[in-house]
């Protein structure tokens, strides 16, 4: 099976799994989305919507959101990993949204990435579920995935992210980066998976990680 093949196999597959995609993080909004993947950082979706719904209750915007101190933030958002940084970055952003965006989410890449704890997968996944943008974000399970199907080198993210975007038509971006996280976490995940139930590894992932799976 040729790229081109092994990479249509993809899109089938993920569509035929997952024709309707839930969204991993819980939000009703652009702001409240930023807020719930600015928290995901070392922190699993669920540990997320579990703790943002606390903090939400507070504050849902950027207004209400600078009236509760740094230290406020951090103690509730605290089980989800990195808080010292996490609440300043939260604080800080909110600071700025106000400032120079009129309290709203900026719609374009380079605002997004130039706000306070806010790096390039943040901006995507944000460009990507609040405003309907071509992005493919590179999470862990993406990364692991382009790398066991022979789609990308694995080296780092950015060329997973430059793979994925060479590789997958630009309109399926949006879908396939959720479709490829869903199917890592049930089909294959980081350890003791099954190359069984993994039909997209079976099919066209590297023979290396065949044969070493093969043995086990």
């Amino acid at each position: 099976m040729n790229k081109e093949a092994r990479v249509q196999f993809v899109i089938n597959t993920l569509k035929e799994l997952y024709p309707t995609i839930p969204v991993p993080l819980d939000h009703k909004d652009p702001y409240t989305l930023l807020i719930a993947v600015l928290l995901s950082a070392q922190c699993t979706d669920v540990r997320v919507n579990q703790i943002t719904p606390l903090l939400f209750a507070k504050a849902d915007n950027p207004y209400d959101m600078i009236k509760m101190s740094v230290e406020e933030i951090k103690e509730i958002i605290r089980p989800c990993g990195l808080s010292p940084m996490k609440s300043k970055g939260i604080h800080g952003l909110s600071h700025i949204l106000i400032d120079k965006h009129n309290g709203e989410v900026p719609q374009s890449f380079e605002a997004l990435e130039a706000l306070p704890a806010v790096g390039h997968k943040t901006a995507s996944v944000v460009m990507s579920q609040a405003f309907g943008v071509p992005a493919f974000p590179v999470d862990t399970h993406i990364h692991r995935l382009m790398y066991r199907w022979n789609l990308s080198n694995g080296k780092n993210v950015v060329q997973t992210e430059k793979d994925a975007k060479r590789l997958f038509p630009r309109d399926l971006w949006n879908d396939l980066h959720l479709q490829i996280i869903w199917y890592g976490r049930e089909y294959s995940p980081a350890r003791g998976w099954s190359l069984e139930k993994d039909i997209i590894t079976r099919t066209i992932g590297k023979k290396s990680i065949i044969e070493e799976m093969s043995k086990v």
